[in-house]
């Protein structure tokens, strides 16, 4: 229902959809297509690449192995062998010459795991390598004279470990009368022969090497697991198949355990090399084919598309620019301007829009104008009800009337006030010097101190050489009442104020500290000080350090806002660095 309203609403729109429709269905017919051919290809790549693979590591399997055979033709022919062997009893000597130059061969040849001779004639083992496993013979002898022959798979336990050897066993016999005189093992690491399988990238790296024994038994494999277990117990009517068509291909299983296998026999030995490769492999690529022939057709159909979506879209492109404009409209910020290209009605709207847009933000300016003067109106009239002579001579009258009265703390007190008064009004002034700025707390501390006698002592700690340096008036005595008040009157006992102005070492800035011994506050008022925001309520006691903070940030930057720091029963401390200013009292 709401597609047939979008359709009919305009006639563009609808020769727009059947023209697109037209071209999208014979592209994806194509695509189908493509993709069905190029997933063919793949699988017969993959399996082209495999069976290369297979023929590599049956090549480097070959030399192994001839070589193995050529080693063991060698040794049983050679002339001190022979003599060792046709004697009736061991001669240390001739079997110590005879090992350590099978240990040399069997050095020069990673792969060989040991050589070993067994002699007929008398009790003694030449052999390369130490292998601990008792009651067990290695290699496995045959019984009776018997032929050349490779073994299965075994493990053996030497002083690195358990290593799995697969041994060559040939009968040594005199080279003049034939007689049997012992047997030669020449024995291969497994691990040296299948070392680099898995670098190869059988199938991505997914696929399994594995050789497989005359008898169907796995000699070496990339999963260590599975040596010595007969293929037919692990992947059930795959022996069969291998043996019967020589070398090739082949797929078998279901499911998850859908499997391509590549076979290639070995022909010295009779053994058989294979790769697995999991048939989800092919899913993988035919997706990946199927991603950039998707691609390949929605591109083609979004081109076709925007070619027949050009004259729509040029027409309606300055109105969505302009909705969008509209639909992003921040209070705090001007109209974006629109960009008119045209002189068409389109145009002469998004001109309209930005006339719009200069009159909003010419009256909100206007707005704002009018309650700054409305703001500063008020701060001179306020400041116009205080008159300071008025204010001096009354205090003054207070302070004679109590002196005639002999009301001495009284006169002090009023004192106080009026310097404290004439301080802090400063003739209108923003500035004053640091001395001026320590007499202020001074009267301040003055009157606070009769009202609360051997309650509180202030220190001075003041540079005297920056006593003359200009500062914005009255930043320290709202610290030192907080301090006063928040820090030291809960306490028990007489507490301690600190003031300390010091230059900061290589520095045109001075650094100025308030601390106290008072009672201090815990962690999560303490936050609650540091992050006040100028147009929250602060909490009590947060008004003073409040403004303070607010009048450092505006008269020196970011780099003089206060740093706050207190505990519990370990006081509080308040410091804030400013730069020198060059006026001068």
């Amino acid at each position: 229902m709401a597609l047939g309203r979008w359709l009919t609403s305009s006639l563009q729109r609808k020769l727009s959809v059947v023209v697109t429709a037209s071209m999208i269905v014979p592209l994806l017919a194509l695509g189908l297509f493509a993709f069905l051919i190029s997933s063919r290809i793949t699988e017969q790549k993959t399996k082209l690449s495999g069976m290369d693979t297979l023929k590599q590591v049956e090549a480097n399997l070959r030399y192994m192995l001839q070589d193995a055979e050529n080693l063991s033709i060698f040794l049983i022919g050679e002339r001190d062998i022979q003599q060792y062997l046709s004697r009736n009893e061991d001669h240390e000597l001739d079997r110590v010459d005879i090992v350590g130059r099978m240990t040399n061969l069997a050095a020069s040849k990673k792969y060989i795991a040991n050589i070993a001779i067994y002699p007929d004639r008398f009790n003694a083992s030449l052999t390369t390598a130490t292998w601990y496993e008792p009651g067990i013979a290695y290699p496995p002898i045959p019984s009776g004279n018997g032929v050349k022959t490779w073994t299965s798979v075994y493990p053996v336990h030497n002083y690195a470990g358990i290593q799995n050897v697969i041994t060559l066993v040939r009968p040594i016999r005199s080279i003049h009368d034939y007689r049997h005189l012992g047997w030669l093992a020449i024995s291969l690491d497994e691990k040296a022969i299948s070392k680099d399988w898995a670098t190869l990238g059988l199938g991505r790296g997914e696929g399994r090497l594995e050789l497989i024994g005359r008898s169907g038994e796995i000699l070496a494999s990339m999963d260590k697991s599975r040596l010595g277990q007969s293929l037919e117990q692990v992947e059930p009517d795959v022996q069969t198949t291998m043996w019967q068509q020589g070398s090739g291909t082949t797929t078998y299983g279901s499911g998850e355990h859908k499997r391509t296998l590549l076979y290639y026999p070995q022909p010295l030995t009779g053994w058989t090399l294979t790769g697995t490769v999991p048939y989800d492999q092919y899913k993988s690529e035919n997706g990946y084919i199927l991603i950039l022939t998707a691609l390949a057709v929605v591109a083609s159909a979004v081109i076709c598309a925007g070619l027949v979506w050009f004259t729509v879209r040029r027409v309606t492109r300055p109105l969505r620019v302009l909705t969008r404009h509209l639909s992003r409209i921040d209070p705090h910020r001007p109209l974006p301007l629109f960009g008119t290209e045209t002189d068409d009605e389109i145009g002469r709207l998004g001109e309209s829009y930005n006339l719009l847009g200069a009159h909003i933000e010419s009256l909100k300016n206007e707005v704002i104008r009018g309650e700054a003067r409305k703001k500063e109106a008020d701060l001179r009239a306020l400041q116009a009800q205080i008159n300071p002579h008025f204010l001096y001579n009354t205090l003054s009258s207070i302070h004679w009337i109590a002196l005639m009265s002999k009301e001495t703390r009284i006169a002090e007190m009023v004192e106080g006030l009026s310097d404290f008064l004439r301080i802090s009004l400063n003739n209108g002034k923003e500035y004053c010097p640091v001395g001026q700025e320590i007499a202020h707390i001074q009267h301040y501390v003055r009157v606070q101190s009769i009202r609360f006698p051997d309650k509180f002592a202030v220190q001075y700690i003041v540079d005297p050489a920056l006593e003359q340096r200009m500062m914005l008036k009255l930043l320290l005595q709202p610290l030192v009442e907080n301090a006063m008040i928040h820090g030291i009157q809960p306490k028990v006992g007489t507490g301690t104020i600190t003031v300390m102005i010091r230059q900061d070492q290589g520095r045109e800035r001075m650094n100025v500290l308030v601390l106290d011994d008072g009672v201090g506050m815990d962690q999560e008022k303490l936050d609650q000080l540091r992050e006040n925001q100028p147009d929250e309520k602060p909490f009590v006691g947060g008004y003073g350090i409040h403004n303070v903070n607010e009048r450092l940030l505006l008269h020196y930057g970011p780099d003089a806002q206060l740093e706050m720091d207190s505990r519990i029963g370990g006081g509080t401390r308040i410091s804030f660095s400013i730069p020198f200013l060059e006026e001068r009292p």
